[in-house]
């Protein structure tokens, strides 16, 4: 089947639009991205997309719906073309692990890293609390994540496939990482061996590479 390009409304440099477009790439689908400016998502015209004034928001013209929240976005992705289950599981209880994760992505890892980075590079004053606070977030959901992966002994957060799950984590993961090493603190990363085997499993796929590419370009050229 011929499908239209399904409408992404971004930004260079913002790990939730990237995030979606990783699953769209992974899917094959064919996208056309609105790149906007920060100061363009309190515009009435994109307002009228998407309420709450924030990124992404996708129009997908092959079922007419409009539609933002990163994690909404991405479960309705998958429920809708990832009809041979490639990157999800048909029934439970990995269905739900997978959505578990993805809820955790959505909760624990971008907005900690969101906070950190804001507390660290933009924030009008140097907060040492707040930086070392959403730093030690950083480390403690990464130590999550390290021990999932090692409870359950595949390389994936779920079952022995990489999954729409896995793929969340990996643009707030780069943002991450690259503050740490500004801080001269990624190597404590160092400690979660399986955590930065996952990452680079993602990150050596052709979606994924093309993607990261992206937003470090964006993020380069935006001050981010």
């Amino acid at each position: 089947m011929v499908f239209q390009p399904i409408e992404i409304w971004g930004h260079w440099g913002a790990p939730n639009p990237w995030k979606v477009c990783i699953i769209l790439e992974e899917l094959g689908l064919p996208y056309m991205i609105h790149q906007l400016e920060f100061s363009d998502v309190k515009a009435e015209s994109y307002v009228k997309l998407n309420p709450n004034g924030r990124l992404p928001t996708i129009k997908d013209p092959n079922t007419g719906i409009t539609l933002w929240e990163s994690g909404a976005i991405i479960l309705y992705l998958i429920e809708q073309y990832d009809n041979d289950y490639k990157f999800s599981f048909k029934s439970l209880p990995k269905k739900h692990l997978t959505q578990q994760w993805l809820a955790f992505q959505i909760s624990g890892q971008g907005p900690y890293f969101g906070q950190a980075t804001w507390f660290a590079r933009f924030h009008s004053e140097k907060l040492k609390s707040a930086i070392d606070r959403y730093v030690d977030e950083i480390f403690r959901v990464t130590d999550v994540l390290n021990r999932a992966l090692e409870i359950n002994g595949t390389g994936w957060l779920v079952g022995d496939k990489i999954t729409y799950a896995d793929l969340s984590f990996v643009t707030w993961a780069s943002v991450g990482r690259g503050l740490l090493k500004e801080l001269n603190k990624d190597a404590g990363l160092e400690k979660y061996p399986k955590y930065m085997a996952w990452m680079k499993a993602m990150e050596s796929r052709d979606a994924v590479g093309k993607i990261q590419s992206s937003m470090a370009k964006g993020r380069t050229a935006h001050g981010l």
